[in-house]
Order: C-alpha cells, then sequence, then structure tokens
C-alpha cells in the first residue's frame, strides 16, 4: 500500500467523524431528502414583470436619464498572461512576468471588464491618465453586453 492510499484513508477516516459529530437526527436527515426528491413537483416559476422602459416623449427612444448617475468601474489593461500557482508563489519584490502585449501597444480600457476603448498611458499633473486613441462605437458595445 502506498502513502498515498495511507493518506486517503486518514482522510475519509476524519470525514467519517467530522461528519458523526454533526449530531445530524436521521429523521431530519429523511425530511431533507424527502423535501430534495420531491423539489420538482408542484413548482411553478414566480412571476416576472414585464420590463417597460420609460419611453422619451419627443422621441420614442428609451429615457437614458435614470442611468446616467448610475458609477461604473474604469480600468485600464496593460496586459495579461497565465503562470501556474507554484510560480505565483515564487514571485517576490523584483520579480518579472512577461505580458502578452508588446511595449508601445495601445492600453485595454474597460468598464466593468467590458472593452469599450484603446488608449496611450499620459501624465496629468503627476498623475496618470489615459489618451483614448480607439473608441468602441456604442452599438457595438450594447452588442457586447447581450
Amino acid at each position: 500500500m502506498s502513502d498515498e492510499d495511507v493518506d486517503q484513508e486518514g482522510m475519509a477516516d476524519e470525514w467519517a467523524a467530522a461528519m458523526a459529530e454533526q449530531d445530524v437526527p436521521d429523521s431530519a436527515q429523511d425530511d431533507i431528502d424527502a423535501v430534495l426528491a420531491g423539489a420538482n413537483d408542484n413548482v411553478s416559476p414566480a412571476p416576472m414583470d414585464e420590463f417597460s422602459p420609460t419611453l422619451n416623449q419627443v422621441d420614442g427612444a428609451p429615457d437614458l436619464d435614470v442611468i446616467m448617475d448610475i458609477p461604473v468601474r474604469i480600468s485600464m489593461e496593460v496586459g495579461n498572461t497565465e503562470i501556474s500557482i507554484r510560480n505565483l508563489l515564487q514571485l517576490n519584490q523584483g520579480s518579472v512576468i512577461e505580458m502578452d502585449r508588446l511595449a508601445g501597444e495601445p492600453l485595454d480600457v474597460l468598464v466593468n471588464g467590458t472593452l469599450i476603448a484603446h488608449g496611450e498611458v499620459v501624465v496629468v499633473n503627476e498623475k496618470f491618465g489615459i489618451r483614448m486613441t480607439d473608441v468602441i462605437s456604442p452599438s457595438e458595445r450594447i452588442k457586447k453586453l447581450r
């Protein structure tokens, strides 16, 4: 028997002991099993109200003023890469991680994780900023949301 088999058996014994300590009476487990077994009986979907956006009286378009003040998270992505957990744990001060993007290539501008533009880094009043070089059209952004 290998060490791995012994570890598995020991782990199984520990789990069995932990489960025995929970003091769940068999009748309670039977009740839970009965509820789960009959979970599909007499179940009807919850009623959903139809969404009817407020229409602008002028041109019949949706009134977007109701969402204009909702905050969103905007971020810039320099690049990304995949590394193993082993390599992740070996990172320390001074480590260098190679990204999938070339130096000088435009950054991705993301809003709530959705790509909306590309841009380049600038410095404004000693703070980093981004100059948009290519913005995705509003219609394309809406298509990406669906």
